[in-house]
């Protein structure tokens, strides 16, 4: 028979369900940089970045649930990866509206993959100068979303999932 609290199993299921959909949604945006050849542009890059942090804080949550750790340890690690999802969405939607032409983009965005030289002696120059491809246009778009809308659909899931662990962990 076992002896886990049923608040403690909610944290632990909630906490790999968030860990293991953050990682599927970050290891697909690496997939399509790496295998399928799409260049991020910055705020492609950006809207890692929540993933990133996001998915040693759902470790650690999972972990204090297996550690038999008060439960609030647990939901605060969950409501912390809860917020970093809803920032990844923010960050989405941000870049939907730039690639929607909504409003513009920050002027990190600015620079082409095409503007580089043609010149091979410049070419060294010109890889420590120029950014990744513009944020104003979807390299992709699936279903009539670009990946970033994709983003803001996983984020708003991820986060979801996150909040009602938290609830259901207590």
């Amino acid at each position: 028979m076992s002896t886990t609290s049923p608040s403690r199993r909610a944290g632990l299921s909630y906490s790999v369900l968030l860990t293991l959909g953050m990682i599927v949604v970050i290891g697909t945006a690496l997939g399509f940089q790496h295998i399928g050849g799409y260049i991020p542009c910055a705020l492609c890059l950006d809207q890692r970045q929540p993933y990133y942090y996001g998915i040693p804080v759902a470790i650690a949550a999972a972990l204090s649930a297996v550690a038999g750790m008060p439960s609030w340890i647990t939901r605060g690690l969950l409501a912390i990866a809860g917020l970093m999802m809803i920032v990844g969405g923010g960050i989405g939607v941000y870049h939907a509206g730039v690639e929607w032409h909504f409003w513009a983009g920050p002027t990190t965005c600015s620079t082409t993959a095409s503007s580089m030289t043609q010149n091979a002696g410049d070419l060294l120059n010109e890889l420590s100068t120029v950014k990744g491809p513009s944020c104003t246009e979807a390299a992709l778009r699936i279903l009539g979303l670009s990946m970033a809308g994709w983003n803001v659909i996983a984020s708003i899931i991820l986060a979801a999932i996150a909040f009602v662990g938290v609830k259901k962990a207590a």
